[in-house]
């Protein structure tokens, strides 16, 4: 019999019919590879894509860290590797500093470190200061190495420099490394794709990534350059939250889908990108991503409707962080990207402690965000966000 917090077969299976997913016919609806672990566990596993100059096959829904663990054993990493989620994408500044100890802890107690993918971050970016952190958490998580590793929210295609990948080239052959990468969400993120393209020591990266950015012909381009260049694609953020209009999000069904199914099985559609990390939070959430990976049935044309009407009803409600082009109309060094975000966070996605805590790191210049004067950003928005409004929410927030 299942522990009480185990996700049964059957249970899946409820849940993939119940959300439409079809039922899940071991044999018929899922990858050879996935089929072949199903013979051997007796559960669907979720389907695998190759992570580009890796080499290395990784699971196509991937266990986000910058969730609540628990500190001794959390039993959401252990449900999701009996699907074949085998992939945990941690960082050093997750859950306050905590998110490598507590992956460690329930490795230590769960599994061999040979059968789990962890890839970490450094909130450094410079090669002594990336060095560092990488030292500390492979303390903290009590391993020799980690399969990836990634300059976090990279914003800067400075920073990724010829000494860095001597570093990198440096730290592969003491073993502390098997891969390399960034991740990126802001506004320079074509950028980094495109010097990513060009720099053979960036092997994947993970990125901004969503249904509606389908016709964004740069954003295309620049992915298009990292498959010719053999960069393994992760997609985050795919969830397309939006600043407000949070009870239409968690209302919306698309056709037999949940919206957070639909929009994942939107990014997988897109054959360049090998996984998405996703935030589960919770067991509920676990088994929704599962039911959307291990069946194979395709958004139909009305589902894909439904979700760019959805898209277009929410537009001028989502930001993209591209500080870049509203930024300079402000004569104030705020962040309205980073902050707008971060109110996102709080409003939309329920975690207001996480939110404070991400604005209170940003430079203190950039959270005094009253008394100014957002007109001019508001008119470079491409997108019409209201930037004076939320702004003036995120004040309410953050300045409480």
């Amino acid at each position: 019999m299942a522990a009480k917090d185990e996700i049964t077969r059957r249970e899946l299976f409820k849940l993939g019919a119940g959300a439409g997913a079809m039922a899940l016919v071991a044999g018929e609806l899922l990858s050879s590879a996935a089929h072949a672990a199903e013979k051997s566990t007796g559960l669907p596993q979720v389907p695998r894509r190759v992570l580009g100059k890796t080499g290395k096959s990784i699971p196509i829904l991937l266990v986000g860290g910058a969730v609540p663990l628990d500190p001794k054993f959390d039993p959401k990493l252990s449900e999701a590797m009996r699907f074949g989620v085998d992939y945990i994408d941690a960082a050093d500044c997750y859950g306050g500093g905590t998110c490598e100890t507590h992956v460690g802890n329930w490795m230590e107690k769960a599994t061999k470190r040979d059968k789990v993918w962890i890839t970490s971050k450094s909130d450094q970016h410079d090669p002594a200061g990336l060095e560092a952190t990488l030292e500390a958490g492979l303390k903290r998580m009590r391993t020799d190495y980690f399969d990836l590793y990634f300059m976090h929210a990279l914003e800067n295609p400075d920073s990724i420099t010829p000494e860095l990948g001597k570093t990198v080239e440096r730290l592969k052959k003491s073993g502390k490394i098997r891969h390399f990468g960034f991740s990126c969400h802001d506004g320079t993120v074509v950028e980094l794709l495109n010097k990513a393209a060009a720099t053979p020591y960036i092997e994947a990266i993970m990125f901004r990534y969503d249904f509606t950015q389908y016709g964004n012909k740069e954003l295309n381009d620049a992915m298009d350059a990292c498959v010719e260049a053999n960069v393994g694609l992760i997609a985050m953020k795919t969830q397309k939250s939006s600043l407000s209009f949070r009870d239409q999000v968690e209302k919306l069904q698309v056709g037999k889908w949940t919206k957070q199914q639909a929009v994942l099985k939107a990014v997988w559609a897109d054959e360049r990108i090998s996984a998405a990390v996703s935030h589960m939070d919770n067991l509920e959430k676990l088994k929704q991503n599962i039911a959307a990976a291990v069946n194979d049935q395709s958004l139909s044309q009305a589902d894909w409707e439904q979700l760019n009407r959805f898209a277009a009803a929410t537009r001028s409600e989502t930001c993209d962080g591209c500080d870049h082009l509203c930024n300079p109309g402000v004569g104030a060094p705020v962040k309205i990207g980073a902050t707008l975000r971060f109110l996102m966070y709080h409003d939309t996605y329920g975690e207001p402690e996480k939110a404070k805590a991400l604005f209170r790191k940003l430079p203190s210049d950039a959270q005094r965000i009253t008394g100014i004067d957002y007109t001019s950003a508001a008119a470079r928005c491409p997108h019409g966000v209201d930037i004076a409004r939320h702004m003036a929410r995120a004040a309410e927030v953050f300045e409480a």
